[in-house]
């Protein structure tokens, strides 16, 4: 079930692009940024842009959806981060997994969106479904069966991506990667094969190029590793979701330390128990104090308090209203932490919840809908 679902920390678009002809509506909280979706629709694929406000509602920015240049699947990616903003704000970066690309838009002032010539260009595999950005590196996770790999990129100044020679790291046929991420400064690279329930963890060279960690990729402490975020506050520890675990309530998250090698060592006490079904989605609030988890299966999302060494307490979980929250997927913070929003892919609707320390409560004007036709796979907030 979860493989027919749809699926690394978002940073601020600059504030031209923040503003808005919205901020001075009288019927309105003033906008404070935006939320982009991947809508992954087949045919042309597009990207939903909401207005996000003050008060953390949504309300849909002109022009939305956007084409993103390439096509989607029209089914859900079994993926997170299929869709990510650079670290200047000032490009989008989305899979095109009907059509094996990778595309590029400007983010312009307001918060609309625009192709950027040359910025569709093949993913160099098939099936794309996740991005990792740091400065101007990017690597692109791709799932198809018998040709998935992580292959690198360099984003020059005009938003076009050029492949790295010699960059392309090749996977078992069915590993089916769901997620590849850096940690916050760009020297680690790890990702999850959710077909074979291994991690793989790279340290991450000058030239944009990859070394494989001493024995990786390392085995799994569940199965199906899926989403994972290394801790804003501390890029030496990591931590994965184990989402296809068999049976009701018996998910659980993994937490590991990552070696100056590279190397993964479980921080003790792992996996912890998340005591709901298949936590797929990773988000971590900004201090490092709490993770929370999408759990596809139960429609609730798990919220944990993380020790200084890495050790997680489950607080609890909070339901997700809509459709009973079965099929919620993607969750992103918004940048001051204050609220976090939730790709509801079965309703195609976007969930908001406010954020109290680790706890979450959703708010009475969510869910948001998405456009019609849309089968979302990832999202990001500014």
């Amino acid at each position: 079930m979860i493989l027919g679902l749809a699926a690394a920390a978002a940073v601020a678009v600059p504030a031209s692009a923040s503003a808005s002809t919205g901020a001075h509506r009288a019927d309105a909280s003033p906008v404070a940024g935006h939320v982009y979706v991947n809508d992954n629709t087949a045919g042309t694929n597009t990207i939903a842009a909401f207005e996000r406000h003050a008060d953390g509602t949504l309300t849909p920015e002109a022009g939305s959806p956007f084409p993103a240049g390439g096509a989607g699947t029209g089914a859900g990616l079994s993926s997170q981060g299929a869709i990510q903003i650079t670290p200047d704000g000032r490009f989008l970066l989305a899979v095109d997994a009907g059509s094996n690309q990778i595309s590029v838009l400007r983010i312009n002032f307001g918060g609309s969106l625009s192709p950027v010539p040359g910025g569709v260009i093949p993913s160099r595999g098939t099936l794309p479904d996740s991005i990792a950005v740091h400065g101007n590196l990017v690597y692109v996770a791709n799932s198809g069966n018998g040709e998935a790999n992580y292959t690198g990129f360099r984003l020059g100044l005009n938003g076009q991506l050029v492949p790295i020679p010699g960059s392309t790291v090749a996977l078992a046929a069915n590993a089916a990667p769901g997620d590849v991420l850096f940690n916050s400064t760009g020297t680690k690279l790890a990702g999850t094969e959710v077909g074979t329930s291994k991690i793989d963890s790279f340290t991450v060279g000058f030239n944009g190029l990859l070394t494989a960690a001493p024995g990786s990729p390392f085995p799994a402490q569940g199965l199906g590793p899926f989403g994972s975020e290394f801790r804003p506050t501390n890029p030496d520890q990591l931590f994965v979701s184990n989402a296809h675990n068999v049976g009701a309530d018996t998910g659980t998250i993994s937490a590991f330390t990552d070696a100056f090698d590279g190397t993964l060592t479980p921080v003790a006490g792992s996996p912890f128990a998340d005591q709901q079904t298949a936590p797929c989605w990773v988000e971590i609030t900004h201090d490092g104090r709490f993770l929370f988890t999408v759990n596809t299966g139960s429609g609730e999302i798990s919220r944990y308090q993380i020790a200084p060494h890495g050790t997680l307490t489950l607080l609890g979980s909070t339901p997700v209203s809509q459709t009973g929250g079965v099929g919620a997927v993607d969750a992103r913070l918004s940048p001051d932490g204050r609220f976090l929003y939730v790709d509801e892919s079965k309703s195609g609707k976007v969930g908001v919840f406010a954020v109290g320390g680790g706890n979450l409560t959703e708010l009475g004007t969510s869910p948001f809908a998405l456009p019609t036709g849309a089968t979302p796979a990832g999202i990001v907030v500014s």
